[in-house]
């Protein structure tokens, strides 16, 4: 699996996003049966068709040992093999669920999801953010009114034409409720860009 942080089972000084990293999810592979102990199998990212990383996972009790191939900026190939440890707490109506304990040096977190850099660590540890957090305001806006446009079936994108048709089960009260959001969104969107575009425009003024 490529690399994609830097140093040896260390942490990542720059902060992106969990979009950026390969990620394993502890739920995913519970559901998968790959936790039972015994398991061996390998686990593999796509993209557009194509395999562009992947892992070998072997299930022990209380443990998973992850095995691959890693370089980080232009270094040598390494091989890795280590464990991660799992933890179990009960749901509410019955049974267990699990978690990774991130093995990364001082970390330990009972975590649900690993994201691979040098190691597989926990988002702490790589200090990553959800993209949402590096949203400017115009753009979480339109984030916001697109997902009211999925919702009454509207075609993604707020330069797209609204449609005027109420999906079918949904009070009027509600339907009009969301056009009045989508519409206060689409407003804060675009006064927003208009704004940035602004600014852009009297900055490119003064190298004229």
């Amino acid at each position: 699996m490529g690399g994609m942080g830097s140093g040896r089972h260390g942490y990542l000084g720059a902060k992106d996003t969990i979009d950026n990293y390969r990620a394993i999810d502890v739920r995913r592979w519970q559901r998968a049966g790959l936790l039972t102990s015994g398991c061996a199998c390998g686990w593999q990212w796509s993209r557009d068709g194509d395999v562009v990383a992947s892992i070998q996972m072997r299930a022990e009790p209380g443990r998973v040992i992850l095995s691959y191939r890693q370089r980080s900026r232009g270094t040598e190939w390494e091989d890795e093999n280590y464990p991660i440890y799992l933890d179990w707490t009960p749901c509410h109506l019955g049974g267990q669920r699990p978690w990774f304990l991130c093995p990364a040096r001082g970390c330990g977190r009972r975590v649900a999801i690993l994201y691979g850099g040098s190691i597989f660590a926990c988002r702490h540890c790589y200090r990553l953010a959800y993209p949402s957090q590096r949203e400017v305001a115009y753009d979480r806006a339109a984030r916001r009114a697109d997902k009211i446009r999925e919702r009454l079936g509207w075609e993604q994108g707020i330069s797209n034409p609204k449609g005027w048709r109420k999906p079918k089960g949904m009070h009027w009260r509600t339907f009009a409720r969301l056009n009045k959001e989508h519409d206060a969104l689409v407003s804060e969107a675009l006064a927003g860009m208009a704004v940035r575009f602004n600014l852009l425009g009297e900055s490119l003024d003064e190298w004229i």
